[in-house]
């Protein structure tokens, strides 16, 4: 009954959102721009939009995902994707950023303590790149119809990492925040499949988060669900971040599924385009303040393993 009753809200809840929402109609403009070099590498963004002349649009800054060892912003799903968004109405910029692990396969892992110090120095050479993208963003947001105070950061499995990793820095002021222009904030967290890393134990929010949405399955193996641990290091996951905002009281949109895998890291790109909408609409645009968290079922579907420790996950993506 009860999920029934969520099921209903949700469904009432889109329903007013597209009510409100109106997409544009004409041809999606792609533009592409350098936004940073760092030493040998040239970073670059895409940036996708239907043309409005004096409109300011919310943005929607997209970080792929591949383990931080690959994948491109150019890949034809990402590409798609963010085609999609622009076609609803927002400005869609997907960015390259450096993959920290990308020669993951030269390096002794023999100790996964060795594998926690690479992977937090991939994290954070991957957030850095998404807020000087975010600045870039910033000082174009004028003349690229961007309403600066409602840009999204969204991300899909290791750049779902990126996105959440980069909140839990804003919320914690660390230095590379410094990058970002003064006073400034995300509108909104969009992640599919995604966790925060912290080598200190458990996660602390000295102030609230923006408003986020999260995707994830309950049977993933390359991300978290939910935790894990090994020493004071831990890779907190969708489910452990949600209880969290629950007891902040902190507005966010979880979308769980079970027994699906790291799948979902792709899916929403495809399927929820229509709760992403809504989780833009009203939390973002419209700054209301909910908490909706939706289990989804699929009947019929094989009972998978979910009781993953910490060398499951570095397995899983790295060896």
């Amino acid at each position: 009954m009860k999920k029934y009753i969520a099921f209903t809200f949700l469904f009432l809840f889109i329903c007013s959102c597209k009510k409100t929402h109106t997409e544009p109609t004409g041809k999606v403009d792609k533009q592409t721009f350098v936004f940073s070099v760092k030493g040998t590498d040239t970073l670059r963004l895409d940036k996708y939009d239907i043309p409005a002349p004096g409109v300011q649009k919310p943005c929607v800054v997209f970080v792929f995902g591949g383990s931080f060892v690959g994948g491109s912003r150019i890949d034809e799903y990402n590409a798609d994707y963010l085609k999609r968004l622009a076609e609803r109405g927002y400005v869609a910029i997907g960015i390259d950023y450096r993959l920290g692990l990308k020669d993951i396969k030269d390096k002794d892992i023999s100790n996964a303590e060795d594998l926690v110090g690479l992977l937090m120095n991939a994290i954070n050479m991957a957030v850095e790149d998404l807020f000087d993208a975010t600045t870039f963003v910033c000082n174009h947001a004028a003349g690229w119809g961007i309403d600066e105070n409602k840009i999204v950061a969204n991300g899909s499995s290791a750049g779902a990492v990126t996105v959440l990793q980069a909140e839990y820095m804003i919320s914690n002021k660390t230095a590379l925040t410094e990058r970002l222009p003064g006073g400034f904030c995300y509108a909104g967290i969009i992640a599919f499949a995604g966790a925060i890393a912290n080598l200190g134990g458990d996660l602390t929010w000295p102030v609230k988060p923006a408003p986020i949405q999260l995707f994830h399955g309950d049977a993933d193996r390359n991300v978290p669900f939910d935790k894990a641990v090994m020493g004071s290091a831990g890779l907190y996951g969708s489910n452990y971040i949600a209880r969290q905002l629950d007891e902040m009281q902190a507005p966010y949109y979880f979308f769980a599924v079970e027994n699906v895998a790291h799948e979902i890291a792709g899916w929403p790109m495809v399927d929820n385009l229509d709760e992403i909408a809504t989780f833009i609409e009203k939390y973002v645009v419209k700054q209301k303040q909910f908490i909706i968290n939706v289990t989804e079922e699929q009947i019929g579907a094989p009972e998978l393993k979910k009781d993953f420790d910490f060398t499951d996950y570095i397995n899983a993506n790295y060896r």
